[in-house]
C-alpha cells in the first residue's frame, strides 16, 4: 500500500485516531513512523497487530489510555510520564511504540528517573531478603543425600542422630547440651592457657624449665581429650568421610588437637625444649598454636561461620580497603617525612613512618609517634580525614553481606533440622 493520502486510521484497543503522515515522518524509527516505508502486508503486520485493507486502519492491542501520550508526542515531540503505570510499564510501553526515553520532557525527565532508580533500589532490597532467607536448593539437596546415605549404614538411624545432635546445636534438647559443654570446654581450655603465661602460676624446676602447675595440666589434658573424642565421634558418625577433611569446621578441630600431640610425641622421644635448639622452638610454636581452639567456638555461633563467609566472598572488597590504605600510607609517609625529617621525634626514614601512617590512617592512635611541625601536623590531619574516608567506603558492601550469609546459615539449620526432624 502506497500512502498518497496524508491521514492514517490508527485503532489502539478500540481508540481510533487519524494521523499525519507529516507529523509520523519527523520520528522515521518509531514503529508509527515505520509504516510509511512498508511496501507490503506482511511488512505491516510486523508492525501492528491486524491491518484493515478496506478501512485502511492499523490495529494495535495496546493500552488505549498511553497511545493519547503517544499521540501528544507526535504533536509536540516531547513525551510526558504517564502517571498511571508503573515506572517498568511505562518503559515497556514507549520501548514496545519506538520511542526514546530522551524525549522525555524536561518536567517529567527527572520525576521519572528518580522512580526508576527507587523501583530499582526497592527490587533489590527485595530480592536481597528473599535471597538472604532463602537458602540454597543445592545445599539442601546435599544435606538430603548425606542424611539418605544413613540408610545403607550399619545403625543408620542412630547414626544420624547422633551426627545431627553434634553438627546442629538447635536439633534437641541433647544437641544444646553437648553444644554447651562443647563451648564451656573450650572457655576452659583458653583460659588455662592465659593463666599458664602468668608468672605467679609458673613452677621452676632446678634447671630453670618451666614447668607446668599440676591442676592446669590435668585440666589441659582433659580438654584434649574432649577435643579427640570430639574430633573422632564426628569422623565415625559423618556421612561422607572424604566430605569431612574438606570443610573448614573439621579442620580447625584438628589444627587445634594435633600440636598437642606433637609436642607430646617430641617431649617423650626428645627430652626438654631446651635440649632441642631450633626444634624447641618449633615446638613452641605448636603449642602457641593452641589459641586456634577459639575457632572452634564457630561450630556453635551462627555469627563466626557468617563471618568466615563473609570474608572468604569480600576479597575483593577486602583487597580495595587494603589497595587504598597503602596507597594512603604511602603518600602521607612521605610528606611526613618530608615534614619531620630534621625534628628528630621519630620520623627518620619513610618506611619508619609507615607505622606512624598505618596507625593515623586506620584512626588508632597510639601516640608513639607524633608531628610537631605545622606542615607535618596538616598531613597527619589530610591522613586521619583521608583513613575515615577510606575505611568507611567498603564497610557497607561487607555487612551487607555479613547480613546475608548470617541469614542464609540461619536458615540452613533450620532446613537440617526439619530434614532430621521429618526422616
Amino acid at each position: 500500500p502506497s500512502f498518497e493520502e496524508d491521514v492514517i486510521n490508527i485503532n489502539v484497543g478500540g481508540l481510533r485516531r487519524r494521523l499525519s503522515s507529516s507529523a509520523l515522518s519527523k520520528f522515521p524509527d518509531t514503529r508509527l513512523g515505520r509504516l510509511l516505508s512498508c511496501d507490503s502486508e506482511e511488512s505491516i503486520l510486523q508492525l501492528c497487530d491486524d491491518y484493515d485493507v478496506s478501512a485502511r486502519e492499523f490495529y494495535f492491542d495496546r493500552n488505549p489510555g498511553f497511545f493519547l501520550y503517544v499521540l501528544h508526542f507526535y504533536q509536540t515531540g516531547k513525551l510526558h510520564v504517564m502517571e498511571e503505570l508503573c515506572v517498568f510499564s511505562f518503559c515497556q510501553e514507549i520501548e514496545y511504540w519506538g520511542i526514546n526515553e530522551f524525549f522525555l520532557d524536561s518536567c517529567c525527565s527527572y520525576r521519572y528517573h528518580e522512580r526508576k532508580l527507587e523501583s530499582r533500589h526497592h527490587n533489590w532490597d527485595e530480592e536481597s531478603e528473599v535471597s538472604s532467607v532463602d537458602t540454597s536448593p543445592d545445599e539442601i539437596s546435599d544435606i538430603n543425600h548425606d542424611l539418605l546415605r544413613y540408610s545403607t549404614l550399619r545403625c543408620g538411624n542412630l547414626r544420624k542422630r547422633l551426627w545431627l545432635t553434634m553438627e546442629n546445636p538447635g536439633y534437641s534438647i541433647p544437641s544444646k547440651l553437648f553444644s554447651f559443654v562443647s563451648i564451656s570446654v573450650v572457655l576452659v581450655s583458653i583460659a588455662t592457657m592465659c593463666i599458664h603465661s602468668m608468672p605467679e602460676y609458673q613452677e621452676v624446676d632446678e634447671n630453670g624449665n618451666v614447668l607446668d602447675e599440676p591442676i592446669l595440666h590435668k585440666l589441659e589434658y582433659f580438654c584434649i581429650s574432649w577435643f579427640t573424642f570430639e574430633v573422632s565421634s564426628r569422623l565415625l558418625l559423618s556421612p561422607n568421610p572424604r566430605k569431612f577433611f574438606k570443610h573448614p569446621l573439621n579442620l580447625i578441630d584438628i589444627v587445634s588437637v594435633l600440636p598437642f600431640y606433637f609436642t607430646l610425641l617430641v617431649d617423650l622421644t626428645m627430652g626438654s625444649d631446651s635440649e632441642l635448639g631450633n626444634l624447641g622452638k618449633v615446638v613452641q610454636v605448636f603449642r602457641l598454636m593452641r589459641i586456634f581452639r577459639v575457632l572452634k567456638l564457630a561450630r556453635h555461633s551462627t555469627g563466626l561461620r557468617s563471618l568466615g563467609a563473609t570474608l572468604k566472598h569480600s576479597y575483593r572488597e577486602v583487597g580495595i580497603l587494603l589497595l587504598y590504605l597503602a596507597v594512603g600510607v604511602s603518600v602521607f609517609s612521605g610528606v611526613a617525612y618530608t615534614a619531620e625529617k630534621e625534628e628528630d621525634v621519630g620520623f627518620d626514614t619513610i618506611p619508619a613512618c609507615w607505622w606512624w601512617g598505618t596507625v593515623s590512617m586506620t584512626t588508632v592512635g597510639y601516640g608513639d609517634v607524633v608531628p610537631v611541625t605545622v606542615a607535618g601536623k596538616l598531613a597527619a590531619s589530610g591522613c586521619i580525614l583521608g583513613g575515615i574516608l577510606v575505611v568507611a567506603l567498603p564497610i557497607t558492601i561487607i555487612f551487607n553481606k555479613f547480613s546475608h550469609f548470617y541469614r542464609k546459615q540461619k536458615a540452613l539449620e533450620a532446613a537440617v533440622r526439619n530434614s532430621g526432624k521429618k526422616d
